[in-house]
């Protein structure tokens, strides 16, 4: 009988490996992904926006151009994220983990030698490439590919790391660029990936590092989806979609946030509070889903958060007040929370560790081109309407939509082994 996972953080026990590294050294796993993802910073946005304005000025570069650079770098960085979910699946965490920290630090390094556009174009296409979309792939899967049961709750501590990691290293970025120059700075960051991340890739133990495990995994893996039968199920667009969309409004947000509550009458001070609020709220969110997602329904969990989006998207063109505004940076951050914590678990959960590594690939490589979309739709926007307000409307009833069928989704059981009839489905427990 095949058996129902109707709730997947309580596998059997014939899915449990006899001596898995994920029950104590899973934790390690965690750490050392939630330090592989805040590797990832020169190849993002706001890790990029730390050195713009001086990279601007030393290059002499058009504010348009560089926007043009940056757009197509995204887009074109987000086609790698496949080939990493592929040798992910093919070759392991470790080796993967250790080439694309390897690569990603020697471009960062070369960066600094950057004096034309056409230089900088290549070489940002290629943090993108390496950092934003392979190491972020490689990141989500050491957690997933270390974690059946518990999931949830890993990759709600996961987020905290990140969350606290990404905030100390933006601070401590941001004052060296100051301070030091960015050439230097990023030469230093480029340095600590290659002499620091890509030899701690060493730490990683597969799963398969041991026959117990080999065995285990062996048994289990005819119950894993394939890359096919994920992007055939309902639960797979479900989440890939709803988390896109999260995607394209927050960076769209974020780029324009001050100008959205210039709109508003409220002065650039209180953009740098929202930030922070919406920063602590969305790491207290990531630890509080996590235990969530160990006790209710993923689609249910995303469901509140597609809800949280949609009323605050409503209420910000209506905003007037301090409390008004820090009552919606609460909100949203909490539903970037919820979100995150959600996307890291589900495909995991859902689909299983055979092919773990791909099907984040397709489920990354969505949220990076929405995320790259977002600012320019935005731009648009505004640029034909004169005011950000009627995109939050129309958002508003989309994320209501998205909430909807998220709560309708049901994480798919896993498929049947070969030795399974069509008459033992039928007649499989839900």
């Amino acid at each position: 009988m095949m058996h129902s996972r109707d709730n997947p953080y309580s596998p059997p026990l014939s899915e449990r490996p006899a001596s898995a590294p994920a029950d104590w050294y899973g934790w390690v796993h965690v750490l050392l992904a939630a330090a592989a993802m805040i590797g990832t910073l020169p190849g993002r946005t706001h890790g990029l926006g730390l050195i713009t304005e001086p990279l601007l000025a030393d290059l002499g570069l058009d504010r348009t151009l560089y926007a043009s650079i940056n757009l197509w770098a995204t887009l074109l960085g987000a086609a790698l994220c496949w080939p990493a979910g592929v040798l992910l699946d093919r070759f392991g965490v470790r080796p993967v983990l250790a080439a694309v920290s390897l690569l990603l630090g020697i471009v960062v390094v070369t960066m600094r030698f950057a004096g034309e556009p056409a230089e900088l174009f290549v070489l940002v296409t290629l943090t993108r490439a390496l950092g934003q979309s392979m190491l972020s792939v490689v990141s989500l899967t050491l957690v997933g590919k270390s974690f059946r049961g518990r999931l949830g709750l890993a990759m709600g501590v996961y987020s905290l790391l990140i969350g606290i990691g990404f905030s100390a290293a933006f601070k401590g970025v941001g004052a060296a660029v100051l301070h030091f120059g960015w050439r230097d700075t990023w030469s230093t960051i480029g340095w600590t990936l290659i002499a620091v991340l890509a030899p701690a890739a060493w730490l990683v133990r597969d799963r398969r590092d041991t026959p117990a495990t080999a065995r285990a995994e062996n048994t289990s893996a005819a119950a894993d989806f394939t890359v096919g039968q994920a992007l055939r199920s309902q639960a797979f667009w479900a989440f890939a979609i709803a988390s896109s969309m999260y995607g394209l409004v927050s960076s769209g947000i974020g780029l324009f946030n001050e100008g959205i509550l210039k709109e508003r009458g409220f002065a650039p001070e209180t953009y740098h509070t929202v930030l922070a609020i919406s920063a602590l709220c969305g790491m207290l969110a990531n630890l509080s889903s996590g235990w969530a997602a160990t006790r209710m329904a993923l689609g249910h969990l995303l469901a509140v958060a597609m809800v949280l989006m949609a009323g605050s998207l409503a209420a910000l063109p209506l905003v007037s007040t301090a409390w008004h505004v820090y009552t919606y940076a609460v909100v949203m951050g909490a539903a970037g929370g919820i979100v995150t914590v959600t996307f890291f678990t589900v495909w995991g959960a859902a689909f299983g560790q055979t092919h773990l590594g791909k099907i984040q690939a397709w489920a990354q490589m969505m949220t990076v081109v929405a995320s790259a979309l977002g600012p320019i739709l935005f731009a648009l926007w505004h640029k034909q309407t004169g005011s950000y307000a009627g995109a939050f409307y129309l958002l508003a009833p989309l994320f209501v939509g998205l909430g909807l069928v998220a709560w309708a989704t049901k994480l798919p059981r896993q498929p049947a082994s070969s030795e399974e009839t069509e008459e033992e489905l039928q007649l499989a427990p839900s």
